[in-house]
């Protein structure tokens, strides 16, 4: 099929993406192949693609389009995570928008709207991955909320319950108060931020004296129920067993002594608050300290913050500060920059606060999750990650499970009573109610006097099951997919979430079902800008990834993305890559149009074409070599360099450029089959990196059945390869490139034979040399008596008699000037070489490295005073 003069991404890419859908080639159903298994990182459901989204899933499709090739039965899982999070933010500021309060309207009416708003906004994300080429199996498209999902992370709520890993107790948690749920500790941002160190006077009970406490919070002061000095402090050694009364506040509370006090900081003196502050918390555990807590959920003072109920802290703060200034209670202010907890999620600055929660016991679980990633049973790439992996999971702390939501699975807790005991734990409320009655011995009770926990389970819950979940593996153990499937193949994520959920997906599998859920984890960097600044839509530094695609092309952005991703490495995002992708694409295009425009002839390949198509074969079957070895180390950026030299340089500037036919005459039929064949073989080791390009090439190559497309014919496989050959031809190209940089540096056209003098008795290939270089004769162990250009090709040596037009004083000059140089550059290297301290010190690969610079020095500058002597 001729092809158009030029390559249009826009026409091509939807055109082959139906195709492929048309024909299921994505679905994947178990069989008697090898799987070959990646579960999609589900993006949030109401999400947009931006460019970590590109960056990760450009790297999947590689992968599963590659393994797909390779005879794999291979499987991408796609779907979107709920987020419970994020997605509740966005419903209750739309129902705000209307006049709506999530406190005016019950839990269903509120999922009503949630459901709504997913189905609206949800998939837009796994839309624009097609646009990107993604051959997910979209048949097997799954959503974290879905009815089977949920009932997998309810079954294991429950097992894990039953198993004592679950429990219920009362804990310092990081609370949230624009989303009013706790957030776990992994998911507060620490910012340095610049604020006010306040020194305030509490008075000593039945004195004038006072005690001045530092704080950066003086809003808390209402919850004060202590001052804590240090035992040792002898400052405050006439104060023990006294008390002080709370400024502003009028309580009157114990002065207590802990050596937890740093008696450096401040004043060595700390107010006690455990109802806001963890370590706090732990003194007041410690001493057997009331809790007052001062803040309602919403981050507002309550009826305990007396006339500043129901103003925000951060308001209280500044008015606070103020009447004790008033009230001569203030000693000082000093600036203080102090880290402050944010939520991940919102922004908000983080309340600590004391809360009855859901808690998963991780120690017991953690423990097989860390060795099987320190024995590499999952491997880690790059391998760095392992001792980060490491630190977290040798101090894990107990996973807080439970969400203030009502959009995400609700904890299968169930209360029959107003005791903190008084529930039972069961997948549905019929079985509570069985449970119910056996706890009570009460056979009265019916389910209208249950009632469900309010709360909801942590995305991450459920997210942490996916690689089993999205096969139903946990409501059906035996069922085929499961049994095929699992456990996955490849993982690729970023190194950012590997303790929220690459970890636990670990702990999961092992602890369900006895099986790692993935053999390996890919990490990619972290898609920054020039600054080096991470790509966020809050900084506006993020090019809208739909935008590019429609401005280079989906096989241009893939090309750009991955030519500088290492694994595990920050990407520099700069739009040039993607100019370049695009210009890879249009050399291609242009490469098979070349070919196509071909005259073919009935006659016998000629010597120089042979030569070619045997280096040719050799140079493939190298790099195809070398490009499975990239593979297997996960560096999949250095696997396109391979290929992308193999097409541009190897195929596109030497291969068809030796066996282009001259002008006027036609290419051989044996010499046109064999380039077709080597570039369906090209095409078919870039299809998955540059899917849509490929497939249009390789259709329009022939005419072909549904049975015999691009995305599911098979690659070629390493061979044997002559490593002699393809030294033997690079030193062709070497020649050739020294008599095209005398006739560039003498001016002399191309199409101007040239005569050559060598010392050398043959060449290999030389019916290629001869062709390209445009060689009249070849003179084998001669030297010429003429001045002449002279060039060293590894030793040797060859010489073409200068034309009879050049100017002879001229070339003198510039020889002469060239022999100064190299002469005061052996100097230097001689003189590197014999410092001994050098030689004896340096890596020997450095010195051998200056020892042939040294060679090469000498015999460059015994040739051109040889040339000197004919000039």
């Amino acid at each position: 099929m001729q092809i158009s003069e030029k390559y249009n991404p826009q026409e091509t890419e939807q055109k082959w993406y139906n195709y492929w859908l048309e024909n299921n080639y994505f679905h994947s159903t178990p069989d008697n192949r090898p799987p070959y298994t990646i579960v999609i990182p589900p993006p949030n459901v109401t999400g947009i693609l931006h460019m970590g989204h590109m960056l990760n899933n450009t790297i999947q499709d590689v992968l599963v389009r590659r393994a797909r090739m390779q005879g794999f039965n291979a499987l991408w899982v796609p779907g979107t995570d709920h987020a419970s999070i994020a997605t509740e933010a966005k419903v209750v500021a739309k129902l705000k928008s209307e006049g709506i309060n999530k406190s005016d309207i019950t839990r269903d009416e509120f999922l009503v709207h949630a459901w709504d708003w997913t189905h609206k906004y949800g998939g837009t994300i796994l839309e624009q991955l097609k646009k990107l080429g993604c051959s997910c199996d979209w048949d097997r498209t799954r959503f974290t909320m879905e009815p089977k999902l949920s009932a997998q992370v309810i079954k294991s709520f429950v097992d894990l319950y039953n198993k004592g890993l679950i429990y219920r107790g009362y804990r310092m948690v990081n609370w949230d108060p624009e989303a009013k749920t706790n957030i776990s500790d992994e998911e507060v941002i620490y910012k340095e931020l610049n604020g006010k160190l306040w020194y305030l006077k509490y008075k000593i009970e039945g004195s004038e004296e006072f005690i001045s406490v530092a704080t950066t919070r003086p809003e808390t002061i209402f919850g004060d129920v202590a001052v804590c000095v240090n035992p040792n402090d002898e400052k405050y050694a006439h104060l023990k067993g006294k008390n002080v009364i709370v400024p502003i506040v009028n309580r009157v509370i114990p002065i207590i002594e802990d050596e937890y006090v740093d008696m450096e900081f401040g004043t060595g003196a700390l107010k006690i608050t455990p109802a806001h502050d963890i370590n706090d918390y732990e003194i007041g555990q410690k001493h057997n300290l009331p809790m007052i807590d001062s803040l309602d959920d919403d981050g507002k003072l309550n009826e305990h913050g007396l006339h500043y109920n129901g103003k925000d802290r951060f308001e209280v703060r500044k008015l606070i500060a103020k009447e004790l200034e008033e009230n001569n209670l203030l000693v000082k202010a000093e600036d203080y920059v102090n880290k402050v907890g944010t939520s991940e999620r919102t922004g908000a600055v983080i309340e600590p606060k004391i809360s009855q929660q859901w808690f998963l016991k991780m120690s017991e679980i953690a423990k097989p999750a860390l060795d099987v990633v320190m024995n590499d049973e999952v491997k880690f790439h790059p391998e760095k990650f392992k001792n980060t992996y490491r630190h977290w999971m040798e101090n894990i702390r107990d996973w807080n499970i439970s969400r203030q939501l009502w959009w995400g699975q609700q904890i299968p807790a169930y209360y029959y009573g107003e005791g903190s005991e008084d529930y039972v734990v069961a997948e549905n409320i019929e079985e509570a109610l069985v449970l119910a009655k056996e706890k009570t011995n009460n056979q009265q009770l019916t389910t209208d006097n249950l009632k469900q926990d309010e709360d909801a389970l942590d995305t991450w819950f459920s997210s942490w099951l996916w690689p089993m979940s999205v096969f139903d593996g946990m409501l059906d153990e035996n069922n085929e997919d499961i049994k095929y499937y699992y456990p996955t193949s490849d993982l690729v994520t970023g190194p950012d979430i590997i303790f929220f959920w690459v970890a636990r997906m670990i702990m999961a599998g092992l602890e369900f079902k006895g099986e790692v859920p993935f053999k390996n984890v890919y990490f990619t960097g972290i898609v920054r800008d020039k600054q080096r600044r991470k790509m966020s839509k809050s900084l506006g530094n993020s090019p809208d990834p739909i935008e590019l695609i429609e401005k280079y092309g989906a096989d241009g952005v893939r090309v750009g993305i991955l030519l500088s991703s290492a694994a595990g490495n920050d990407l520099l995002f700069d739009e040039d890559l993607m100019l370049q992708g695009r210009n890879f694409a249009t050399k291609i295009w242009n490469a098979f149009r070349l070919i196509q425009g071909w005259k073919k002839e009935d006659k016998p390949a000629n010597e120089a074409d042979l030569q070619t198509i045997e280096w040719f074969g050799n140079q493939m079957n190298k790099t195809i070599a070398e490009i499975n070895d990239q593979f297997s180390k996960f560096r999949i950026s250095d696997a396109l360099h391979l290929i992308y030299k193999l097409i541009w340089d190897d195929f596109c500037a030497w291969y068809l450029e030796a066996i282009k036919p001259n002008y006027g005459e036609g290419i051989s039929q044996e010499v046109y089959d064999k380039t077709i064949v080597y570039f369906e073989e090209l095409m078919r080791l870039l299809h998955p990196f540059m899917p849509f390009l490929t497939e249009e090439l390789y259709q329009a190559i022939s005419e072909r059945s549904a049975e015999e497309a691009l995305v599911i014919a098979q690659q070629k496989k390493a061979e044997p390869f002559s490593e002699e050959n393809i030294k033997a031809f690079e030193t062709a190209k070497e020649l050739i490139s020294g008599v095209r940089n005398y006739r560039q540096s003498k001016g002399i056209s191309p199409r101007e034979a040239v005569e050559l003098f060598t010392n050398a008795v043959a060449f290999e290939n030389e019916a290629v040399v001869k062709k390209l270089a445009n060689i009249s004769e070849i003179n084998f162990g001669n030297k010429t008596d003429k001045p002449s250009f002279t060039f060293l090709v590894g030793a040797t040596e060859v010489s073409i008699p200068l034309s009879e037009n050049l100017d002879l004083g001229e070339e003198k000059a510039k020889t002469e000037e060239e022999l100064k140089y190299l002469k005061g550059f052996l100097i230097s290297v001689e003189k590197k070489l014999s410092n001994e301290k050098f030689v004896a010190g340096a890596p020997a690969q450095v010195v051998e490295n200056e020892r042939k610079k040294q060679k090469d020095a000498q015999d460059k500058i015994a040739i051109l005073e040889e040339k000197l002597k004919t000039l």
